[in-house]
């Protein structure tokens, strides 16, 4: 599903007009920091952060298999399974502490800065 919805984005952008490219664009740094804050902030009240980790596993599974005849057949054979799991990683809280502030620092600038853009947007695309 997430898949399905990342491969739609382009698709959507390409219909945007300047305008709202212009505002995407502004926003698109500020959308990515403040999920970095929110893992963070996670993190540290967890105590420990969660790194995503895929796992694999041969299951048995029907496949179609073709006679030299032109026959179509079904057969036993083994697939591979694979799905993400998070699991807890260790971290150092005095630097998450740091990275945490740090991160609030250059959320606090880039906000004062991406008003700026976002008027700058507006003035070069009026509606």
């Amino acid at each position: 599903m997430r898949l399905v919805t990342l491969a739609l984005i382009p698709l959507l952008a390409a219909c945007a007009t300047p305008r709202e490219a212009c505002l995407a664009s502004v926003n698109k740094d500020q959308r990515v920091l403040n999920r970095l804050i929110l893992e963070t902030r996670g993190n540290l009240d967890r105590g420990f952060a969660l790194e995503t980790q895929q796992k694999f596993r041969e299951v048995n599974a029907i496949c179609k298999s073709e006679l030299p005849d032109g026959t179509q057949i079904n057969i036993a054979c083994k697939e591979t399974e694979v799905r993400e799991v998070k699991v807890p990683v260790a971290i150092d809280l005095n630097a998450e502490r740091a990275k945490l502030q740090s991160l609030e620092e250059r959320q606090r600038q880039m906000q004062i800065n991406a008003e700026a853009a976002r008027q700058q947007c507006l003035i070069e695309n009026p509606a």
